[in-house]
């Protein structure tokens, strides 16, 4: 009887159990740190600060109207969660803009729609996302400094997004990504390119310097291709960065519901 009445109990933990690890994985972020220019960064984040006012503004406003003198605390108490919940609706369908990964969190998805790459995408091969650095066979995006990506913003996205961006980053450039890989087979990557790799994974610099030198160098035509297969590599940082730029300088839709 008591192995019958355990067992029972734990079906009727069950679905508690599958609501609050639904609920769990709905609240799970991913981090994304991405550099961006001085200038879309100021505007990022003054569009969030303009958009923190004026939900103030509007939650207070809507105190004063509804919390009236003599009002009983359980009275004030309810007034007080319905403006919170309203607030998040609000939130939701961007009459409220919310905190910053909110506004990020709503133009990335908006990215993803004008680049049509807001469908479901196929989960890579193992470890291929997860590699540290830019993708495999791409500059710098923009020089540090002056005019270029001089900053850094963190941006935390629902992981259901952020799983979906690096997904779109990486079947979108696969087919340029293993060109790239074909052209330095071929004429290689120069000699500073190789002095780098070689010192991350461990291989006597004087080795990796004979072999660079060893390579063909490339002719302007081949040097031409790969610039052109460069410019087909999509990474995770371009559709943040032009996400954030929507923020900056564009105008911005509803957040899903799902997010």
């Amino acid at each position: 009887m008591r192995l019958r009445h355990s067992f029972r109990g734990r079906q009727q933990c069950a679905p508690q159990l599958s609501g609050y690890i639904s609920i769990m994985a709905s609240m799970a972020k991913m981090k994304f740190h991405v550099a961006v220019t001085e200038e879309s960064l100021k505007r990022l984040n003054q569009h969030a600060r303009n958009e923190r006012d004026r939900e103030e503004a509007w939650v207070s406003e809507r105190r004063r109207e509804l919390i009236v003198p003599g009002l009983s605390r359980r009275a004030a108490a309810a007034i007080r969660r319905d403006i919170r919940a309203r607030v998040a609706r609000m939130r939701r369908t961007g009459e409220l803009g919310g905190t910053r990964d909110d506004i990020v969190t709503r133009a990335v998805r908006e990215e993803l729609r004008a680049r049509g790459l807001d469908r479901k995408w196929p989960k890579p091969p193992e470890g291929e996302v997860d590699a540290p650095g830019r993708r495999w066979g791409t500059p710098p995006s923009q020089p540090m400094g002056e005019g270029g990506y001089s900053h850094r913003v963190s941006v935390n996205l629902p992981y259901s997004l952020g799983e979906a961006v690096r997904r779109a980053a990486y079947w979108t450039s696969k087919a340029a990504v293993e060109a790239l890989q074909e052209w330095a087979d071929r004429w290689g990557d120069g000699v500073n390119v190789a002095m780098r790799e070689a010192e991350r994974d461990g291989i006597p610099a004087d080795l990796a310097l004979m072999a660079a030198v060893g390579n063909l160098s490339a002719p302007q035509s081949a040097l031409e291709i790969r610039d052109r297969l460069r410019a087909q590599v999509l990474t995770t940082g371009d559709l943040i960065r032009a996400a954030i730029d929507r923020i900056a300088y564009g105008e911005q839709g509803e957040l899903p519901e799902d997010l």
